[in-house]
């Protein structure tokens, strides 16, 4: 109960520190000031960031793009058909032509279906069976020995993921645990795992069950990283040197997406202190002030699409529950 009521309060401090920073003019191109470091007292158990993140155990699976599938119709075993979803998501049955059941779970591809053919057919039943699970992929990147797409039967797992990578190689010796690893969901989140601690302790939340399309990186012992979000074709890890710079970061990443504008007003944000910077792009542009903004390794650069600035991504692109406990994994955790 204490915990819950610890992480209401960290909310509660974001959720008004957001609201006073919209009603406020435009930032200046460079900011170092934003919200209050948050009261140390109320960060949440790290513990509790990988349980919100991990998908649940008993989670549907939703078909993906080449999941080769079953069409069963009641009554009419002659109108059996095997398929593959589709690249765009969709497959196609006569008379009722394509459908998308991309994402959908099987029931409700199943109802889908059925919904098409009510043109045709009343009372038809219709059931969808998965043959062949080809969508479900993770990214493994990073200090691996076989790194690139890993294909599962079932859900994946860390643990899983990272010995079929061969674990880690370079500066680590073969076979040897890394110490942390970052998962990164989609263009918004992340969330590092401390491995070898949580292995050694014997918590199952080192096997965290992944969702398709993650991408799990483990980093090498001897370089320091941030993690590029948002509107960048190449979201994840990037590499920080001394010779590192703004520009040189979001290159790295593959530039801005034509979502990001002409001119983002980028935010840096940093989870161990809970602050975050707003630096103009014509900043970045310009030499004198492009040397005047500083990254630390864990920070986040973060890109927001154009037409919905807010004053932090975390409060505007994630749920905020998940968003503060991020945070609170991401400060104990570079």
């Amino acid at each position: 109960m204490k915990l819950r009521i610890g992480i209401a309060g960290v909310l509660l401090l974001l959720l008004a520190a957001s609201g006073l920073h919209a009603q406020e003019p435009a930032p200046p191109p460079v900011s170092d000031s934003a919200q209050e470091p948050p009261d140390p007292q109320l960060k949440p158990n790290p513990l509790d960031a990988l349980r919100s993140f991990e998908p649940a155990a008993d989670e549907e699976y939703r078909l993906g793009r080449g999941d080769e599938i079953i069409v069963d119709f009641s009554g009419r075993p002659e109108m059996q058909a095997k398929l593959v979803v589709g690249p765009d998501g969709r497959i196609s049955l006569p008379l009722i032509g394509d459908i998308m059941l991309a994402e959908h779970t099987r029931s409700e591809a199943a109802k889908a279906i059925e919904a098409k053919l009510a043109d045709y057919y009343s009372n038809m039943s219709v059931m969808v069976t998965v043959t062949k699970y080809t969508s479900n992929k993770i990214l493994l990147l990073g200090a691996v020995e076989r790194p690139g797409t890993l294909a599962f039967d079932g859900t994946p797992t860390l643990l899983e993921a990272l010995t079929r990578g061969g674990l880690v190689t370079g500066t680590n010796k073969i076979g040897q645990i890394p110490e942390r690893c970052a998962i990164y969901r989609g263009h918004d989140q992340v969330i590092w795992v401390q491995l070898k601690e949580l292995i050694e302790s014997g918590n199952t939340l080192a096997d965290l069950r992944l969702r398709r399309d993650d991408v799990v990186f483990v980093p090498s012992m001897a370089e320091h990283f941030v993690s590029v979000l948002g509107e960048v074709n190449r979201p994840g890890a990037v590499p920080l040197s001394s010779s590192s710079t703004l520009a040189t970061i979001l290159g790295s990443a593959g530039g801005f997406t034509d979502k990001a504008g002409n001119m983002p007003r980028i935010q840096i944000v940093d989870p161990a202190t809970g602050t975050t910077r707003n630096v103009s792009f014509k900043d970045v542009l310009n030499p004198v002030r492009s040397s005047e903004i500083t990254l630390k390794p864990g920070e986040i650069v973060f890109v927001p699409r154009s037409g919905f600035y807010k004053a932090t991504y975390v409060l505007e692109r994630l749920n905020p529950l998940t968003t503060v406990l991020t945070m609170a994994m991401l400060t104990g955790a570079l």
